[in-house]
């Protein structure tokens, strides 16, 4: 009976044996998508979004302003119509321009701007428009300014300001919630006005800290979802901040699976290997549109996209890392305007991707 029991827990404990049957989407992708004038050039395409009327925004971290900040100021956001057409610069020569990380676009077509390199989210409306920013840039005229550190026990957070901010996402009444990334590791909420109302996490790797959250989504039940990159996880939570749940994605790399930059590691799961690049570390979260939400999600390595449902099964996946199309170099960014489109952004390869997805296809 007790070796009943315990092959029991060694069976519940094993989600990388539960997940291996899962099948790959066959999909295409739309070559040539974005029509760029011949002036204007793509950098690393940090974040991707779709407003209302199918309009694609891109941060790239392209050269639209003079620098420096700490090197040459990396942030450029552009429109483009739903065929990929070229429409304009938003925000062009923008005081919070830095290091682009992350665009959104809210219920009422607003987009959201969140920059790494100065610490702030800046709020446009559909025009184009400042409606407001949220953070502050260090000032240049300060004598203590450059790169921010990385002190372990980490400085507390402070209220209303971010360290290298990732992500923003919004709940059914406007409140919005930013994963406040690279150093703070919490989640900050503001109200629909703006204002910052509170936060909730901090670095760690238990239940409801972070290490990293470097992407945010919310479903139609107001649940927030948080890529929990350096703890290769994403955690769950309510509006309050009250965790509820994680999950990991738990697919081993096929024997052939290259790594798009960088040497290959002969464990990818081995304690030496960068928490980043690790098999599942979950690197952008986005949900499909209600009745019937799914969660994508993408890693480095082996450069796969998973589909899952919002408990955390995963129900399909497809690509893998490359340079040529329908392969990923770092996918960043990712919108989802419907199930089967898919629209991501590639740092190492400096392209923006539309994907077809096909599961009717896929062998069963």
């Amino acid at each position: 009976m007790r070796k009943f029991l315990i092959a029991c827990l060694v069976l519940a404990s094993a989600p990388a044996l539960a997940q291996q049957a899962v099948p790959e989407i066959p999909f295409d992708s739309v070559p040539n998508f974005l029509k760029l004038p011949p002036d204007l050039y793509i950098g690393e395409p940090t974040g991707v979004a779709v407003n209302s009327k199918g309009h694609v925004f891109v941060f790239s971290r392209g050269g639209s302003s003079m620098g420096p900040a700490y090197a040459e100021t990396a942030a450029q956001l552009l429109e483009f119509g739903p065929d990929g057409k070229y429409i304009r610069e938003i925000g062009k020569n923008l005081y919070a321009w830095s290091f682009a990380h992350s665009v959104r676009v809210d219920k009422q077509d607003n987009i959201w701007a969140v920059d790494k390199g100065s610490d702030m989210i800046v709020k446009f409306d559909p025009q184009g428009r400042v409606l407001f920013v949220s953070g502050r840039k260090q000032e240049a005229s300060d004598e203590g300014t450059g790169p921010l550190k990385h002190p372990k026990p980490p400085l507390p957070a402070v209220d209303g300001r971010y360290r290298q901010p990732t992500d923003v996402t919004w709940d059914s009444v406007g409140n919005a919630y930013i994963s406040d990334g690279y150093i703070d590791s919490r989640v900050a909420k503001l109200d629909k006005d703006g204002n910052f109302v509170g936060s909730f996490g901090g670095p760690g790797s238990d239940p409801g800290e972070f290490n990293t959250p470097h992407s945010i989504g919310s479903d139609a039940q107001n649940n927030l979802y948080v890529a929990d990159r350096g703890n290769r996880r994403i955690e769950v939570f309510d509006t309050a901040g009250n965790f509820l749940r994680q999950f990991t994605i738990d697919i081993p790399p096929p024997p052939d699976a290259r790594m798009v930059i960088g040497d290959k590691y002969p464990d990818p799961m081995g304690a030496n290997v960068p928490a980043l690049l690790k098999p599942g570390a979950p690197w952008v979260i986005c949900i499909t549109p209600p009745p019937h939400q799914y969660l994508y999600t993408a890693d480095a390595f082996p450069g796969r996209i998973y589909k899952l449902t919002l408990d955390g099964k995963v129900v399909g996946m497809l690509g893998r890392a490359g340079k040529e199309l329908k392969a990923f170099g770092w996918i960043h960014a990712m919108a989802c305007p419907d199930e089967n489109t898919l629209i991501v952004g590639e740092i190492i390869n400096w392209r923006v991707q539309k994907l077809i997805l096909h599961p009717d296809r896929a062998e069963r």
